[in-house]
Order: C-alpha cells, then sequence, then structure tokens
C-alpha cells in the first residue's frame, strides 16, 4: 500500500513540477517533458503494468487540465510506459543511457503521434517546421533532463517502494 501511495505522489509531484517549474526553464517556448521521463523510468524500473499505470495517470493528468480530446494524452503515455516496461527485465537500472536512449525514442514518438492526430488531420502538413521547432530541441532539452531526474526516479524507487523480484521473473533462470 506504501508503495501505490508513494507512486501516486510522484505522477502528482511530476505533474505539478511540469507545470509550474518545467514552464520556468523553457528555452525557446520549448519545455522538457517531465511526464514522459516518469513514464518511461517507471518502466524501466517496475515494469510493463507500472509503466502502464504511471502513464494512464500521467496523461489524466495532463487530459484534465490542458488536453482537447479526453483520453488522448492518457493513451500515448500509457502505450509509452508500457512499451518501455520491455526492457524491465534485461535492463540494469544502474546505467542511465538506456533510459536517455529510450526517452529520445519515447518522446520522438509521442511528438509525432501528437502532430498526426492532432495537426495533421486537420490538414496543416507542416512537418519540416514542426519536427525543427519544436520535436527535436524537445527531444534534446528531455534527455538532458532525464539526465538529472531519472536518478531522483530510481532513489524514490528503489528507498520508498517495494520492489522485491521473484525468482522466476529473472530472465535467467531456466523455466
Amino acid at each position: 500500500m506504501k508503495s501505490k501511495i508513494v507512486f501516486f505522489l510522484t505522477i502528482v509531484i511530476c505533474f505539478l513540477l511540469q507545470c509550474t517549474v518545467m514552464n520556468l526553464i523553457s528555452i525557446g517556448s520549448v519545455t522538457p517533458n517531465l511526464m514522459l521521463v516518469l513514464c518511461v523510468s517507471m518502466g524501466l524500473m517496475r515494469g510493463r503494468k507500472s509503466g502502464l499505470w504511471a502513464g494512464f495517470f500521467s496523461g489524466l493528468f495532463v487530459d484534465l487540465l490542458f488536453g482537447s480530446v479526453f483520453g488522448f494524452y492518457a493513451l500515448i503515455y500509457m502505450y509509452i510506459g508500457y512499451l518501455s516496461g520491455y526492457a524491465h527485465r534485461i535492463y540494469y537500472d544502474d546505467d542511465v543511457k538506456v533510459p536517455m536512449f529510450l526517452t529520445a525514442i519515447a518522446d520522438l514518438l509521442y511528438n509525432l503521434s501528437v502532430y498526426g492526430l492532432q495537426f495533421l488531420l486537420r490538414g496543416r502538413l507542416g512537418l519540416r517546421i514542426y519536427l525543427y521547432r519544436i520535436i527535436i530541441p524537445e527531444m534534446f532539452y528531455t534527455v538532458f533532463i532525464t539526465l538529472i531526474v531519472y536518478r531522483i526516479f530510481r532513489y524514490i524507487n528503489y528507498r520508498y517502494m517495494n520492489i522485491t523480484r521473484k525468482e522466476s521473473e529473472s530472465i535467467w533462470v531456466l523455466k
């Protein structure tokens, strides 16, 4: 129960930081996507199911305050958290290179899906401008923030959340 409360509080605190502090450190109206880093981190550290729930609640908060279509961001973040959870059993979370790589890919997919489903379907075809002015700068900025924030998420995960693994969850045990 304690780990679920800490999990939910982490999502709420990250959402509040995304809405307040991240807007203060924006460069050229590009802000890092802290909620995306949270979804990827929880998926990597805790598995597909936790990544899915982190993505769902993160996207739900974004939909409640900023979304035009309810459930759009929840679905995108949910997929990102779930897909990043596939690397849970084969990845050692001491290293920060894999979360940086997955965050870059997830941010690219996130922004391309937002472009495709929110702008392209309305007939706005400026992909090159959207790519160079929003997608690529946000991707680099989010990867840079991942260097700092991932270690905090890792500390919270190991210090306050129950992460006992069963022997049967290991990929090194023959089944």
